[in-house]
């Protein structure tokens, strides 16, 4: 039998990836744009279109090489029904139902999850959380997304949107939310937040690369801007870990990369304002699989959903 492949899609609130993978989830090749020209939705559904058809044309690959196409996205997704509710950073989605536009065009099995979901399903599976049962695992980047692991599956909730970390309220009297709430974590901690303090600090625009090395060496305004990131970021996994007194947390995306300062800070904070036997319990990792996690997620969803569905047989 011929190699079967899957196609996966990151879409983020800057940057679409979109990346083939064989069935045993290893990545053979990469497509990568930026999102922000596409300002109506419309285009941007084309774009993914057009970006299926190039992977495939440039693999001389047919439809029936390819078992489906999985797609991480920004936002809450109704997993049964294949629908967009919104997204808190992309203006433009409501309540699209991107599964059935996608299969009419590609003629191919399309299943989307929450792109944070799809993350800790690769992690639980492949990476830092594998073995673990119980873990909440955490993007950190435009915005902040979660994933929970429970008994070693996705919890989705009852509206298939549990999850939202980012979206802890963190002040009553915060600024509005992009998802239309106010003082949610990540109006501090997403990282046009952490852009901004660091301009101020260092009078001149700065970015994350250079803020996370700047660290590093020592540099002691980083050092401040990370450490109130880490403070603000363990404040609201104290209480995600008291509620949830999970074995791990696991954390990535662009913002992960400030790697000690960021994570020491984390952990103090937790320490300080969990209840004593949780905060004992959990550990934090950061994030194995690095920015390929939610193509491999998004691979992993597919799979995962035709072996349900009984549609997918003899594939090794």
């Amino acid at each position: 039998m011929s190699e079967k492949f899957i196609i996966g899609v990151d879409l983020g609130g800057t940057n679409l990836r979109l990346g083939l993978l064989d069935s045993r989830y290893k990545l053979k090749d990469k497509i990568a744009f930026g999102t922000k020209k596409f300002i109506r939705k419309e285009d941007l559904i084309q774009a993914i279109i057009d970006s299926v058809h190039k992977m495939t044309s440039d693999h001389a690959l047919d439809k029936k090489d390819i078992l489906g196409v999985g797609l991480g996205l920004p936002g809450p997704i109704n997993v049964r029904e294949g629908t967009v509710h919104f997204f808190p950073n992309i203006s433009g989605w409501r309540d699209v139902n991107l599964k059935s536009i996608l299969e009419k065009k590609l003629r191919l099995p399309v299943f989307l999850d929450n792109d944070a979901n799809l993350m800790s399903l690769a992690e639980s599976k492949l990476g830092a959380a594998k073995g673990l049962k119980n873990a909440l695992c955490l993007t950190l980047g435009t915005g902040v997304g979660g994933g929970v692991i429970i008994n070693g599956n996705i919890y989705r909730g009852s509206s298939f949107a549990a999850g939202e970390v980012g979206h802890i309220p963190i002040n009553e009297r915060g600024p509005r939310c992009n998802c239309g709430g106010r003082g949610c974590l990540e109006v501090y901690v997403g990282n046009q937040k952490i852009l901004r303090q660091a301009k101020r600090l260092f009078k001149r625009d700065i970015t994350l690369e250079e803020l996370s090395r700047l660290a590093v060496r020592g540099n002691s305004q980083a050092i401040r801007v990370w450490s109130k990131v880490g403070m603000r970021l363990g404040l609201a996994l104290a209480g995600a870990v008291n509620l949830l007194n999970p074995d791990a947390i696991v954390i990535g995306g662009g913002v992960a990369a400030a790697g000690k300062v960021l994570f020491d800070q984390v952990r103090e904070t937790i320490i300080l304002r969990a209840m004593s036997v949780q905060a004992q319990k959990v550990k934090i990792y950061r994030a194995k699989l690095g920015p390929d996690a939610g193509l491999i997620g998004a691979a992993i969803l597919v799979r995962d959903n035709l072996e349900k569905s009984h549609d997918l047989q003899h594939v090794t």
